[in-house]
């Protein structure tokens, strides 16, 4: 997970997850002033994978072997829909 995702998981359980906000805008003041508050006291996040490089390296190479399979096989999904629908019409 990111720093961005952390950050946005951190806000959401601290400040909106369990809020009422009657409009868009007293959301975004909620928001706002728990972001000054947090600025304040604010701390660097601390990197803390005890994994190394390699392995992380090797963890997205395998995610991304991963999401090409899946977007090969919807395409090909996609193209026999798409065959098996022109048969039809030509019916």
């Amino acid at each position: 997970m990111n720093q961005i995702e952390i950050w946005f998981g951190i806000i959401t359980r601290q400040s909106i997850r369990r809020g009422t906000f009657s409009s868009v805008n007293v959301l975004a003041y909620q928001i706002r002033d728990y972001i000054d508050s947090w600025n304040e006291k604010a701390k660097p996040f601390t990197w803390t994978a005890t994994a190394t490089a390699d392995e992380i390296l090797g963890k997205v190479r395998l995610i991304q072997t991963s999401v090409k399979k899946i977007i090969n096989n919807n395409s090909k999904q996609h193209n026999q829909h798409h065959d098996i629908r022109v048969r039809q019409i030509d019916r």
